[in-house]
């Protein structure tokens, strides 16, 4: 498969031993078709691997409406993944694969600041997919998208990797990191369908469409899907750092951003302080403003977010506040919650 590959992108660049002048040949329609049907060949293997594992997961919320969207089997105990808004509110969710098997799923473990939900089919010798590394992506790399659009079984499309690290927002209001953005297309109903790369790997759970622009599909990254993945297994749920304060952001005085040789000139300014949280304990008070995190800068609530999550679990950060007009560093110890 992988020589296969190779031969389509020679085909797609031309021979690489070519002078910067040197003229392409133009007749070649058999060796074009030969290229060509090796691609095709590597995309229907790599289809053929992954579909066995593609699901169409469906239930009803409280006031009876249906919904339906996809997902994949990660485990052949029936452990599978799927977007978070597909199985929102929803009981008595129900997968179907694609041999028209209809299962009973259970809710494992929700998590609406990345869209991405565990479920468990009853069921067990399933086959199932395997997580990729995101990490690896490359924009223009080949992706196959799959899914079970509106109860269509493993509906199939190809395209790029248009760009990486986008950002969107999730139901809860937190921002999503390191979207995939990429060309393969997709429907609603793809949503929680896995993204594949040309070695049948899971790289990343498609979650998005923006219907007025034509061909342009998000993922979220696998990376972030087997973390969440992780804690939901381990902890039942997905464990975050609360500092518990309410906060907003602030635009900071010039003089007083000259004056403390600041890099920007906001930040964001604590209004209220939970009592018995991370933050009462550390010291924490209503009216700092936090300017850093750990030595990196905070200049919105979504900046706060990202930097709580960046480090590690076993160790306390540094937070940097504005206090009477002068800078305070705040040592927080900050178990997980």
């Amino acid at each position: 498969m992988h020589s296969d590959f190779n031969r389509f992108t020679q085909f797609v660049n031309g021979p690489q031993d070519q002078g910067a002048g040197a003229p392409r040949s133009v007749n070649r329609p058999a060796a074009d078709a030969d290229l060509l049907d090796a691609y095709s060949q590597a995309v229907i293997h790599v289809v053929e691997t992954v579909s066995p594992a593609v699901i169409s997961v469906s239930g009803r919320d409280a006031a009876g409406r249906g919904g339906a969207g996809s997902g994949f089997i990660i485990a052949p105990d029936g452990y599978a993944i799927t977007n978070s808004h597909v199985v929102e509110a929803r009981s008595q969710l129900m997968a179907e694969t694609t041999d028209g098997d209809r299962l009973r799923a259970e809710l494992v473990g929700d998590d609406p600041a990345t869209d991405v939900a565990v479920v468990r089919l009853a069921a067990s010798g399933l086959p199932y997919a395997q997580l990729g590394d995101s990490e690896t992506l490359r924009v223009g790399q080949l992706v196959i998208a799959m899914g079970s659009p509106l109860g269509l079984q493993s509906t199939v499309s190809t395209g790029v990797v248009s760009a990486l690290g986008r950002s969107m927002r999730a139901r809860d209001g937190r921002l999503i990191e390191n979207i995939i953005q990429h060309a393969a297309p997709i429907n609603p109903g793809n949503s929680g369908g896995p993204l594949v790369d040309s070695r049948g790997l899971v790289v990343g759970i498609n979650t998005a469409i923006i219907a007025m622009a034509q061909g342009l599909g998000f993922a979220i990254p696998s990376a972030t899907a087997e973390w969440v993945l992780q804690e939901i297994l381990t902890h039942g749920r997905v464990r975050r750092r609360q500092l518990g304060i309410v906060a907003q952001v602030t635009r900071l005085p010039r003089a007083l951003v000259r004056a403390l040789d600041l890099l920007a000139d906001q930040g964001v300014e604590v209004r209220e302080v939970a009592t018995g949280s991370i933050a009462s304990h550390a010291g924490i008070r209503p009216d700092d403003v936090i300017v850093a995190l750990a030595g990196r800068l905070v200049t919105s609530i979504d900046d706060l977010h990202r930097l709580l999550m960046t480090v590690p679990t076993d160790q306390g950060f540094d937070l940097t506040v504005i206090r009477d007009d002068s800078l305070h560093a705040i040592h927080v110890v900050s178990p997980l919650t």
